[in-house]
């Protein structure tokens, strides 16, 4: 027994230890040059999905099937003006806009460089009278009515926001006046906008009489339409917002015997200013919606009638014309929010109450 004790605690031989060596030299050098990137890339892979898979990846996703089915289905479908166009004809009408566009800003400029020269020419010649200084008449393209469509909303939502945050500032601070305008704005706030277009289109008529006017009558018609669908989000949210101000802050107010423009400035617009800033948000929206309804009806020279007279058009080349309209007021009003929700996230950061 004791001599197997003493084999058994015997050190190894050199050839076992020198085995044994390269075999952990071995092992090393797999787990360095095998395994170890794999589980690194892995882990790298499954961070970058978690901080891009949601904000990056998953839309650009959603996006690219859209358009494959998109692209799929559209010859399927066959309309009276022939198939439904796929992405890629409704890109090219895109470009071809685009075209028609640098081809009348060409033309504008040739018409002022040539009349430059005409009335240059005449008072050479001594003749001041035959100077003209004539407007070009030329229709508008495309982007010219994006820009039409885009200060037309932008009239009418300052002035829902004009009169709508006042109204609303109020109704929040007095129940009794909160009460005698809530069926008032109840009543009013379902109307559709075609229901208002008569309407506006009767009274801005009989109002604007001039043969020159500063603003066109469709122009008004149309920003009128807008103040009247949008402002209700604006109202309903500044009321809210108001109503629901800390009662201690507004005795806190009576305490230091704040005068109301004070109260105002400093306790009730901070404290509702994200209430106003949705409200805001949501009308701007519903503008932007309820404007191409509009235009098309006012015949203003928007977006709304783009699409409106592409339809009366009925050429081979409309439908797809009015599809990319149709993405463009998309990306357009996404991007009203998007500026919106920018303006509320600064405005609330610089709250002092």
């Amino acid at each position: 027994m004791a001599t197997a004790y003493a084999d058994d605690k015997a050190p190894p031989k050199p050839a076992e230890i020198e085995a044994v060596e390269r075999g952990a030299k071995a092992i090393t050098t797999d787990a360095t040059s095998g395994s170890k990137p794999s589980v690194a890339d892995g882990e790298g892979f499954r961070k970058f999905l978690g901080r891009w898979g949601e904000p990056l990846i998953a839309p650009i996703a959603g996006i690219v099937i859209f358009l494959g089915l998109w692209a799929l289905l559209a010859p399927q479908v066959d309309t009276s003006l022939g198939a439904l166009p796929g992405p890629v004809e409704v890109a090219e009408q895109g470009g071809a806009l685009y075209d028609e566009w640098v081809a009348a800003n060409d033309q504008e400029a040739e018409f002022y460089a040539a009349q430059d020269d005409a009335n240059e020419a005449a008072i050479a010649a001594g003749n001041p009278g035959a100077v003209r200084d004539f407007e070009y008449a030329g229709a508008p393209t495309f982007v010219d009515q994006i820009f039409t469509s885009l200060y037309t909303v932008a009239l009418g939502f300052l002035l829902a926001t004009i009169i709508a945050v006042p109204l609303g500032l109020i109704s929040g601070l007095s129940r009794m006046f909160n009460a005698a305008i809530n069926p008032l704005v109840q009543i009013m706030k379902p109307v559709s906008p075609l229901a208002w277009l008569p309407i506006v289109t009767m009274v801005v008529s009989a109002t604007i009489t001039s043969a020159d006017p500063l603003l066109a009558k469709s122009f008004v018609i149309s920003a009128i339409v807008v103040t009247l669908c949008s402002l209700w989000p604006t109202l309903i949210n500044t009321a809210v917002g108001t109503a629901s101000i800390d009662k201690d802050l507004l005795n806190v107010g009576k305490v230091l015997k704040l005068g109301w423009f004070a109260k105002l400035t400093r306790l009730v617009l901070p404290s509702s200013l994200p209430y106003i800033f949705t409200g805001m948000r949501l009308s701007l929206g519903v503008g932007w919606m309820v404007l191409i309804a509009a235009e098309m009806l006012a015949q203003n020279p928007g977006l709304g009638k783009f699409v409106w007279d592409e339809f009366q058009n009925g050429s081979s080349q409309s439908l797809a014309r009015i599809m990319f309209a149709v993405i463009v007021i998309g990306l357009i009003g996404f991007g009203l929010d998007r500026i919106m929700m920018g303006l509320q996230s600064l405005a609330s950061r610089n709250r002092t109450v």
